[in-house]
């Protein structure tokens, strides 16, 4: 199968993907076979909502619209452009796919087709149902994929190499059965942000974005704030009103009512909106509603430490001038070549036939 079918059946999957990026799916014209899987896309929407509480429609929908708006050929040609992707093995690569937001191990998945070898995929309990379905459409648009990807619940064998996704304390187990081979391992990390004070209304409600999207629950979600001495809070929980309605998610709103319970027998200052808690704390994983925020004196130490931690840090939000800093609001769209833990997954892939 060449390169060249296989972008196309991914920017034909992109375009399938793009009917459900809204509130309002809207079935196209001119997309193959759209017939046979438009509406049990919808009702898989529906049931994995009910079946992942953190899976609202919204977020889905968000998850669509990011691969539909990145799966365009500009896109795939411009990321694969600076890889000789033709001269590939038929490797089978087993991936172990965490499920904390829709589709997060698609890129792996992507990444896997699109240089030539075969997909041997571990679900996670949380996220099972829409992978497959779209593994289903791809299929029928390039057949040849048939025999290249496979699902399985029972243990990983007779594969070439392995990309697993979980905690740190997962990692560990990771690190032990799969060694011996060719790996990518990867463990916690979270996304930071760095205000200076001097942050526009419409920076702080696209931090909201970087905050809330997922509700918090990926490893680009900004959870921790590093903010300057008498840092003036009322801007900051301004920008933060435009995500309110996370209120109304009943599973949400139960982490944010334990979480101030917990801290507030513990007796710890906290500052509070009524939906958003922020506590002073050195780590970089906060809970579930939860940002942790620390002061800083002097930018250029404050460089120097992000710099020390970045096996910690996904991303950093910020406008001082850090090394692959991204701007507010975008933690949530990388590109293609944004990759997971700065381990180019493609790169590692490719060397596999060497």
């Amino acid at each position: 199968m060449q390169l060249e079918k296989r972008i196309q059946a991914f920017v034909n999957l992109g375009e399938f993907m793009s009917q459900f990026s809204t509130e309002t799916y809207s079935k196209k014209e001119n997309i193959p076979n759209n017939d046979d899987y438009f509406d049990e896309m919808v009702s898989l929407i529906q049931l994995s909502k009910s079946y992942n509480g953190w899976f609202s429609e919204d977020n889905i929908q968000f998850a669509f619209k990011s691969w539909a708006e990145a799966l365009t050929k500009e896109n795939l040609g411009k990321w694969l452009s600076n890889y000789s992707v033709e001269n590939t093995a038929n490797k089978t690569i087993a991936l172990v796919l965490a499920g904390n937001i829709p589709l997060v191990g698609f890129h792996d998945f992507l990444s896997v087709l699109i240089t030539g070898n075969k997909v041997l995929a571990k679900l996670s309990s949380n996220d099972k149902l829409l992978l497959p379905f779209l593994s289903k459409y791809l299929i029928s648009v390039a057949p040849e994929f048939e025999n290249k990807i496979k699902f399985t619940e029972e243990k990983l064998e007779n594969f070439d190499a392995v990309i697993a996704t979980g905690s740190n304390n997962t990692a560990r187990y990771f690190d032990y059965y799969f060694g011996k081979y060719p790996n990518i391992i990867r463990k916690n990390r979270n996304s930071v942000a760095i205000l200076t004070g001097k942050e526009t209304q419409e920076q702080l409600e696209k931090l909201s974005d970087d905050i809330f999207r997922y509700f918090g629950l990926g490893c680009r979600n900004v959870s921790k704030i590093y903010l300057p001495k008498d840092y003036n809070f009322d801007n900051f929980f301004n920008g933060m009103f435009k995500w309110k309605k996370v209120i109304n998610d009943n599973k949400y709103i139960n982490n944010y009512d334990y979480n101030k319970a917990v801290y507030l027998m513990s007796q710890l200052n906290l500052l509070d909106n009524e939906f958003l808690l922020l506590k002073e704390d050195s780590n970089f994983s906060s809970p579930i509603s939860v940002i942790f925020h620390e002061t800083y004196e002097n930018i250029n130490d404050l460089k120097e430490i992000i710099k020390s931690e970045t096996k910690n840090i996904q991303c950093v939000v910020s406008t001082i001038g850090v090394e692959n800093e991204i701007a507010f609001g975008e933690t949530q769209n990388p590109q293609l070549w944004d990759y997971a833990d700065d381990v180019d997954t493609v790169e590692f892939l490719l060397k596999l036939t060497e």
